[in-house]
């Protein structure tokens, strides 16, 4: 993977202003792939120790937008955001530590579509997610379109 997407992953995605708290991290990050961890706490929880939707919400969203952002290899690139994100919930997350794995299923110069599993760690499936993000870019010179 290159630099460049490196430094977004790590630097931007898993230590934002709102993933950071969270605890999000970075297990693994190839180009196309990455895999990230939410570690319980109980702040995390809603009733009991259930881990909060909007938890497992958030780790979907920025594992997928780490997956998007893995293969960016050029300098162009000034930035991203979601398009589009859905979620199907299967399982209660009970006290458990979490990961994700997004791949990278559409890649586009402008758009990218990850798949994203989630799992507890015993290895149960808890939620499965769909991310599209956009790419900002910066203008192409000599009149072409930035898209």
């Amino acid at each position: 993977m290159h630099a460049i997407a490196r430094g977004r992953i790590e630097d931007v995605l898993a230590k934002s202003p709102f993933a950071a708290p969270l605890g999000i991290e970075v297990v693994e990050a190839e180009t196309d792939r990455v895999v990230m961890k939410l570690p319980f706490r109980p702040q995390l929880a809603t009733v009991g120790s259930i881990v909060h939707g909007g938890a497992i919400a958030t780790l979907v969203d920025v594992t997928g937008a780490a997956a998007s952002a893995s293969g960016l290899a050029d300098g162009d690139a000034v930035g991203g955001a979601t398009a589009n994100l859905t979620i199907a919930y299967l399982a209660a997350a009970d006290g458990r530590d979490l990961t994700a794995e997004a791949i990278v299923i559409q890649r586009g110069r402008s758009q990218t579509v990850s798949d994203v599993t989630v799992r507890d760690d015993a290895g149960h499936l808890v939620a499965k997610g769909m991310v599209t993000s956009r790419i900002f870019r910066r203008p192409v010179t000599g009149g072409a379109s930035a898209r």
